[in-house]
């Protein structure tokens, strides 16, 4: 296979590295991050490669999607993380091929050669067959995603703020979010405080009363992974943000301001103006293109069933780490949760369990110990099940802060989160509502379709509201006149949401 591309040999690091072992690592999430790491004292030299060139703490993208944080509080650039690491390269690129007999990777059209391989590229969100729907309703899954949403919630603000009549100014004011696990729940509560406090004082116009938050999911409660204990006072805590939960609902169609969602009773359509998708999660495809070249296992999500090394049967020099790996060597069978603290405790046996191998030393075994899991419900109250321990409200929300803001790397982001979540606090506001991101920009400004003010009048203007948005508007207006809807108007796939739709694939 690498015959057919361009083969890439990069100078090593230091003169020192040029005869020690390569070790590429695919992927600067917490698992790659922390492989890196624990081979720094090792006799070996690695390359990082990641299509971004910043590793995500995924965990708080809800709260960049609210206004919350910014992007830089959640993002830190991978060469600030392990670039000052002797035996560490970073490359930026796009591993498309996997050719394990000559142990090369292809990347941006090269090839390049390792003798352990170790992919960490994570996960995806998925619609379960109906990709339609992503045009809708934005996943959230990447910094992108979480300002497409930024920006979908406050447009509907914006123009709700100028629209005259109280039904459509209520439709405006509509959010359903499909998923009601720790992202749905998360993501509820966020725009709850967003939309009925932060934003109470800024805007004449609007009731927050008036605001309409619904919750959707197949099972029976929230939070269903938790106790049950806690998923119940996690409902109350989201009732009393006036957070109302469809419980036994699937999604049935989707189209611009309108879900139909079907229950034990019946179908329930649902007119929102905004739709926020949390329910699916998919593995990265080089599960998949690993399968094909190895007949290795993979499970239903696409997760590639590892050995109790994380290595793959035949191929002891090929690591799976973090959400693309299906675990299930743990003392119940359960697999590991897709987590931060679970990636991080396999890259760093994967890296200590590299460097021994190296080095000629007794291989150590993999240990998981489960921290338990937790969810935020709002500003000040959160659920978490630690071990056995339970803890909600306000010393849950204290719990929460203090591990994410352990897990979260940089001391710079530490400060800056813990500055903003205490002015939110306090002052009930949000430090980054900044409405930035419209799919249709242009970098040509004297082009006749850029935005205004360089070309006034002609073109679309960046405070228009966007495809998506147009296309909920239209859809409400036909529905209060009586009128037929047209087809553009249902079309998923076309022109009526294309801008929107390049703003979340």
């Amino acid at each position: 296979m690498a015959r057919d591309h361009f083969f890439l040999e990069l100078e090593p690091p230091s003169e020192q590295l040029r005869h020690a072992a390569h070790v590429v690592i695919v992927g600067g999430g917490f698992a790659g991050i922390h492989a890196c790491k624990a081979l720094a004292s090792a006799n070996v030299r690695i390359t990082l490669i990641d299509k971004r060139n910043f590793n995500l703490f995924q965990p708080l993208l809800y709260q960049v999607s609210t206004g919350l944080v910014s992007r830089g509080d959640v993002a830190t650039p991978l060469r600030e993380l392990v670039g000052q690491q002797h035996n560490v390269q970073v490359l930026l690129g796009e591993v498309t091929q996997i050719n394990p007999e000559g142990k090369q990777i292809v990347f941006n059209g090269k090839a390049y050669s390792y003798d352990h391989l170790v992919l960490a590229t994570g996960s995806g969100s998925t619609f379960f067959g109906h990709e339609k729907w992503r045009t809708f309703a934005p996943p959230m899954k990447i910094l992108e995603h979480a300002e497409e949403i930024r920006r979908r919630l406050l447009m509907a603000i914006e123009q709700a703020e100028q629209t005259p009549d109280p039904h459509a100014r209520q439709f405006l004011q509509t959010v359903v979010i499909v998923g009601a696990g720790p992202s749905g729940c998360e993501m509820a509560g966020a725009v709850s405080e967003l939309m009925r406090w932060a934003l109470n004082n800024d805007f004449k116009q609007l009731d927050p009363s008036k605001t309409r938050i619904v919750l959707v999911d197949p099972g029976d409660r929230v939070l269903r992974a938790m106790p049950e204990a806690l998923s119940k006072q996690a409902m109350e805590s989201l009732a009393a943000d006036g957070i109302e939960f469809l419980a036994n609902g699937r999604v049935q169609t989707m189209r611009p301001g309108e879900v139909i969602v079907g229950t034990p009773d019946g179908d329930v359509r649902l007119q929102a103006a905004t739709v926020i998708w949390t329910a699916g999660v998919r593995a990265s495809h080089l599960g998949q293109k690993l399968a094909d070249t190895t007949a290795c296992e993979v499970d239903r999500g696409g997760r590639v069933v590892v050995n109790d090394d994380f290595s793959i049967p035949g191929h002891p020099e090929i690591r799976i780490a973090g959400d693309l790996c299906s675990y299930r060597h743990t003392k119940d069978g359960s697999p590991l949760p897709g987590m931060a603290a679970p990636a991080k405790q396999a890259g760093t046996f994967i890296g200590k369990d590299l460097a021994a191998i190296v080095a000629g030393r007794a291989r150590p075994r993999f240990h998981y110990f489960d921290f338990g899991s937790m969810a935020v419900l709002d500003r000040a109250t959160a659920v978490a099940d630690l071990r056995g321990l339970k803890v909600s409200g306000g010393a849950g929300w204290l719990l929460w802060a203090v591990v994410h803001l352990v897990l979260i790397p940089g001391w710079e982001n530490r400060i800056s989160l813990s500055i903003k979540w205490l002015f939110a606090l306090l002052s009930q506001r949000r430090a980054a509502l900044l409405l930035t991101g419209m799919p249709s920009q242009h970098i040509a400004l004297n082009a006749a379709d850029a935005h205004f003010p360089m070309q006034s009048g002609r073109g679309p203007s960046i405070a228009a509201p966007d495809a998506a948005l147009k296309a909920a508007m239209n859809y409400y207006s036909h529905q209060m006149t009586g009128l037929p809807q047209t087809q553009e108007l249902l079309d998923t796939t076309e022109d009526s949401a294309a801008d929107s739709a390049a703003a979340i694939k």
